[in-house]
């Protein structure tokens, strides 16, 4: 099918289907899944500004039904997702101006996929270490939802430490007082990635949550969600005022990822904090392997 708005020919089941495989990964992991989509839309042919910006677009959509699951499971911390919203959106804007400036200068594509490389790898390697050392601890019969030891916990401690008024509590995830700026921080850092990469930069706000904040790992993942219907709205509307969004592809993503988000949600029930983020590694590693394949070969998948 052609799509007018960034003249590329897509297949609607390949569509369909990206959308579907993120929505799954999205509900499970409280990631956007432009680890994934980015590269993707990449692959057939869009230019990373198109693939940028219409994968926010889908994502919300996604988003919404997934929180919306999540929070019906008690795995949504309002409080902390509302606090990370501000600084998400300077960061996003802060990423889409970066979009803008590689655009003008035609070296958006090379830029981007170094980035995206160097990100995913990253983080990856350092999930895999996290959480192959926490497993190889003795478990307990806990449920699976109450089972989220991490082997990077005695640094996280150290960072909730600091005092750096003003002091904020967040109950729903079980911290008594944590600066405030730390939660900026942590988001705008992860809204400078989502706008400069797409999607909502879960595979970086979600492993910050569990690592920085101390947040257990299936509230952050629904947090995360949370989160990302506010964030990425906002690049949606940064990118589609720059021209980067392709609605139409996004609505055919959506159809997808609508399903997909809920079965992704209600499978995060049957797993351990840990088991989680073992089971995240790959998955940017995915998009690795297609940047990489579209980087060196400039062929489409």
């Amino acid at each position: 099918m052609f799509f007018p708005i960034s003249g590329a020919h897509i297949s609607l089941v390949y569509l369909v289907l990206v959308g579907f495989l993120i929505g799954v990964l999205g509900g499970f992991f409280g990631v956007g899944g432009s680890f994934i989509a980015g590269p993707a839309l990449r692959a057939v042919g869009l230019h990373w500004n198109f693939a940028v910006g219409t994968d926010l677009a889908h994502i919300v959509g996604k988003s919404i039904v997934a929180a919306k699951r999540h929070r019906a499971l008690g795995n949504v911390d309002l409080k902390l997702g509302l606090l990370m919203a501000l600084g998400t959106i300077g960061g996003a804007e802060a990423g889409a101006q970066l979009i803008q400036m590689l655009k003008r200068k035609g070296n958006v594509d090379l830029v981007v996929s170094v980035v995206s490389i160097t990100v995913y790898l990253g983080i990856s390697c350092f999930m895999l270490w996290e959480a192959r050392r926490t497993l190889r601890r003795k478990g307990d019969r806990k449920p699976a939802k109450k089972k989220d030891a991490s082997a990077f916990r005695p640094f996280t401690r150290r960072i909730r430490r600091i005092k750096i008024w003003p002091m904020v509590s967040l109950p729903a995830s079980g911290i008594s007082s944590i600066s405030l700026w730390l939660i900026l921080l942590v988001s705008f850092v992860g809204g400078l990635f989502s706008g400069f990469l797409g999607g909502g930069a879960g595979y970086i706000r979600m492993p910050s949550l569990v690592y920085i904040l101390g947040v257990p790992t299936h509230l952050a993942v629904g947090t995360d969600l949370f989160e990302i219907i506010i964030s990425a709205s906002y690049g949606t509307v940064s990118h589609a005022i720059k021209g980067n969004v392709d609605i139409l592809i996004a609505l055919v993503m959506h159809t997808g990822a609508a399903i997909g988000a809920q079965i992704g949600a209600i499978s995060t029930q049957y797993f351990a904090g840990p088991k989680i983020r073992l089971l995240f590694v790959p998955l940017p590693l995915i998009g690795v392997a297609i940047v990489i394949y579209t980087l060196f070969t400039g062929q489409k998948l």
